[in-house]
């Protein structure tokens, strides 16, 4: 089970990254984005087992192992869904925040709230309660040190909204 759930959150904090530079920079094809996306991620891990000392040397990608199929299969819907619900999570966020503009919210801390917010909306197989100290780790992690208590703040609101159980699946 520990195993299960890291993929998982291994797989959010990828689809985070995705997001986020979906969010900077958005692609023309999106499946070419993701395509590049995961290669990159590739690309990065193998150099990084090899070390600081091969860095800049070609390398020839193997192909994908079964768990980075497993966490893309996990993560590619999480990022088409939020993709696909990003101006219904962005109203969603923008109501519990006061006097805020949604790009003032850090893009991180934007990124990770959507994909949050579209998996209490929309996946019913993930207790909203996962979703949110999923995302809570998650902004700890890649974000400021006062980003956990403002996306705990905020999805804690959106969960008080939510017409299904916090902590189980329907």
């Amino acid at each position: 089970m520990l195993a299960y759930m890291g993929k998982r959150r291994e797989a959010r904090e990828r689809a985070v990254q995705f997001l986020f530079q979906h969010d900077l920079n958005p692609p023309g094809d999106i499946e070419q984005a993701l395509n590049e996306f995961w290669e990159s991620q590739r690309a990065a891990a193998i150099a990084e087992d090899k070390g600081p000392a091969n860095w800049g040397e070609p390398v020839a990608l193997p192909a994908p192992s079964a768990a980075e199929a497993e966490t893309r299969l996990f993560a590619e819907p999480l990022i088409r869904g939020a993709i696909q619900h990003r101006d219904e999570a962005d109203a969603c966020m923008m109501k519990h925040v006061k006097n805020w503009e949604l790009n003032r919210i850090a893009a991180v801390d934007r990124n990770i709230l959507r994909l949050a917010i579209y998996e209490m909306l929309h996946r019913e197989d993930i207790p909203p309660v996962v979703s949110i100290n999923e995302a809570v780790d998650i902004a700890k992690k890649f974000s400021t040190p006062d980003s956990g208590k403002f996306v705990n703040g905020i999805l804690d609101k959106v969960k008080g909204e939510l017409l299904r159980p916090a902590r189980n699946v329907k």
